[in-house]
């Protein structure tokens, strides 16, 4: 990201949490640097205080980006990332093979193929941001 940044002229500032607490730092850091917007980057934690990013984003009425559909879900404005129910799908392939008596080290190991990008109109709005109709179509899903 920091090279595409560069590419871009933008700057990049990038801030870490691992606490209930370095997240509050955090955007409050990203309001004292006067950041445009906000990229959330893939971890389990932020899954688990996905609630909180995105009420932050929204009290900061600063446009985020995450990493799974469960966010815009609940009001996030943009995610893209791996389908979860293709991962739970698959999941489920790979303990019934294992249930018929595959060895979990023979498995194969694979990555993701279905990736969703959805977009929270309703959140777009409340931002004053028009969503291009090309994004919109583009989108798997449009949140109204």
């Amino acid at each position: 990201m920091q090279a595409a940044a560069r590419a871009f002229g933008v700057e990049l500032l990038i801030l870490n949490a691992s606490s209930e607490r370095n997240i509050d730092a955090a955007f409050a850091g990203f309001v004292q640097q006067h950041a445009k917007a906000v990229i959330i980057g893939a971890d389990s934690f932020f899954v688990s205080r996905r609630d909180q990013l995105v009420g932050l984003a929204a009290r900061h009425a600063m446009p985020a980006i995450y990493f799974l559909r469960e966010f815009a879900d609940i009001g996030g404005l943009v995610s893209y990332g791996p389908s979860q129910t293709d991962a739970y799908r698959f999941a489920g392939g790979y303990t019934a093979r294992i249930l018929k008596g595959e060895k979990p080290a023979d498995l194969p190991v694979t990555q993701s193929a279905t990736f969703e990008f959805v977009i929270n109109l309703k959140t777009a709005q409340a931002l004053g941001l028009v969503v291009p109709l090309t994004m919109q179509v583009a989108a798997d899903e449009a949140i109204e």
